[in-house]
């Protein structure tokens, strides 16, 4: 991708794919659907999942997994009002660039 991926954009990208499930996700399945779609590193990611944890949007626990301890990550009741106040400006965005690169026509 050749725009810039910013960080409140990121944060929104990790809540929503953090978001898909109820008991939550471990880093290495975040950062493999997060670059589905868009090309991070995974040293990119762990400082956003440190963020959002920072800012009581994500929570974590650990869980065994194959003999060894894996984080898991969920979001937070917080979380979800941060992602869906990101999925409202994400809309909002998009509608008023579509409409410059569609010369100002709203409709399509």
């Amino acid at each position: 991708m050749i725009f810039n991926t910013g960080a409140a954009l990121l944060d929104a990208i990790v809540l929503s794919v953090v978001s898909y499930n109820k008991d939550g996700t471990y880093g290495y399945k975040i950062t493999q659907d997060v670059q589905e779609v868009i090309s991070v590193s995974e040293s990119t990611l762990y400082p956003v999942l440190r963020r959002l944890l920072k800012d009581g949007c994500l929570e974590t626990y650990d869980q065994e997994f194959q003999g060894r301890n894996r984080r898991y990550y969920k979001i937070t009741s917080s979380g979800k009002v941060q992602l869906n106040m990101y999925k409202q400006e994400w809309y909002e965005y998009t509608l008023k660039i579509n409409k410059l690169f569609n010369g100002g026509n709203q409709d399509g």
